[in-house]
């Protein structure tokens, strides 16, 4: 289960990273990219985990 959780997170980065493009913003640069913030999220929501205390 963990590998195909892990082949299915980096299919998925690599869609929304082709989709999302460049980020652009002002002042100091984020510490995660759009596309990191979203992968993790859609992970968030497919493990079950409601709050971000889990």
């Amino acid at each position: 289960m963990n590998e195909s959780l892990n082949t299915l997170l980096t299919g998925l980065y690599v869609k929304i990273d082709d989709e999302v493009g460049e980020t652009r913003w002002l002042g100091r640069p984020p510490q995660l990219s759009d596309s990191e913030l979203i992968c993790l999220a859609v992970a968030q929501a497919l493990l079950g985990f409601a709050s971000e205390t889990r």
